[in-house]
């Protein structure tokens, strides 16, 4: 489960130009504006990140002013402040770092003890500490569906961790050669062939078969279950579902497709590096993400690759791109991500589009 509310240590700030109260915090690899001598370099603080719902409590009070939201997750309903991009003074700011006495008198939700005492620490996960949720929108008609059953525990899903959150990997990984794809905004979709049917799933469940639903709709326009049948029985696409009815088309495009950016074999519990990936895509005459550049060096800073993924589109370049997605170009394991993988948002789509 993704980490939205930990303990980070600030290490860096810098002034706003023209802003007295304010000033710019590093944490990991995100700006964030506080306020002015609320921290210092080195003091460790909770910093939630973008697209957290932080719950209606008076520690959040002062968020009320932009309203809440609802967020569906795991078919449960939340309310709640969501956090967002947003830009002061012409800094852009991502996230929020609160005092650790935000913690007090809250414990663990297992912690069985009274009043237990927390030795506070870099890194340490206080998500459920804090009731913080993620924010993710009430999900179309057109593609709810029936539900079949929970996405499959056998493949991984596809949710990629953001380069500020794991900075580290861009001097871990310096000499390897990665390829970059662009980042697709739509919704999430993995299909499968296994025991002779196929499987369509959104992002959390797997759907019954049904034409009326958009994912299944395409699947079968693909003619996903003759080919995976008979091509590549043991691999699960994975792939974007955009076009009209999605995330309002940002991308402005006819219809209705899915552009596929994983392949993963399930016999052998692992990912198809790049060229393999390819070329099975093309066996399966399936579209991939656009390819932003094979053999790529990472740069030496965040903020280097946040304006290298600051771009337009290249499925529609009158529109900006949500942002990259970074992999070696063969597959590797981190200690940190498990699967070499992580995206780069673009921060001006983000503002742009209010999200």
């Amino acid at each position: 489960m993704r980490k939205l509310a930990t303990i980070q240590k600030i290490i860096d700030i810098q002034p706003i130009k023209d802003a007295d109260r304010i000033l710019c915090a590093t944490v990991l690899g995100w700006h964030v504006v506080v306020r002015k001598d609320e921290f210092k370099v080195g003091d460790l603080c909770v910093y939630f990140e973008v697209d957290s719902l932080l719950p209606v409590v008076p520690e959040f009070e002062f968020l009320s002013s932009q309203g809440t939201k609802k967020s569906y997750t795991e078919g449960k309903e939340y309310e709640g402040y969501r956090l967002k991009t947003i830009r002061l003074k012409n800094q852009i700011s991502q996230g929020l770092c609160q005092p650790l006495s935000i913690l007090d008198g809250k414990k663990y939700p297992d912690d069985v003890r009274e009043n237990p005492v927390y030795e506070w620490k870099e890194g340490m996960d206080v998500t459920p500490i804090l009731n913080v949720v993620k924010w993710e929108p009430a999900i179309p008609a057109n593609l709810a569906g029936q539900i079949k059953g929970f996405f499959p525990a056998f493949i991984p899903k596809t949710d990629e961790t953001r380069l500020q959150t794991v900075p580290e990997v861009l001097h871990r990984y310096q000499y390897i050669p990665f390829y970059v794809t662009e980042k697709v905004d739509g919704t999430s979709c993995t299909i499968f062939f296994k025991d002779g049917e196929l499987n369509v799933c959104s992002r959390n469940l797997n759907l019954k078969e049904d034409d009326n639903n958009t994912f299944w709709k395409v699947a079968k326009q693909l003619g996903l279950k003759e080919k995976l049948e008979t091509i590549a029985p043991n691999i699960a696409l994975q792939g974007e579902l955009i076009g009209e009815g999605i995330q309002n088309n940002k991308l402005k495009i006819t219809g209705q497709k899915i552009l596929f950016f994983n392949a993963y074999d399930m016999d052998k519990g692992e990912y198809l590096s790049y060229d393999l990936f390819v070329n099975t895509c093309k066996k399966l005459e399936v579209e991939t993400v656009p390819l932003v550049v094979k053999n790529y060096k990472l740069l030496d800073t965040v903020d280097e690759m946040v304006t290298f993924a600051t771009r337009t589109s290249e499925i529609n370049p009158e529109v900006l791109v949500e942002g990259i997605v970074l992999r070696p170009m063969t597959e590797m394991k981190d200690e940190d991500l498990g699967r070499l993988s992580f995206k780069v948002i673009n921060p001006n789509f983000l503002l742009e589009y209010d999200e």
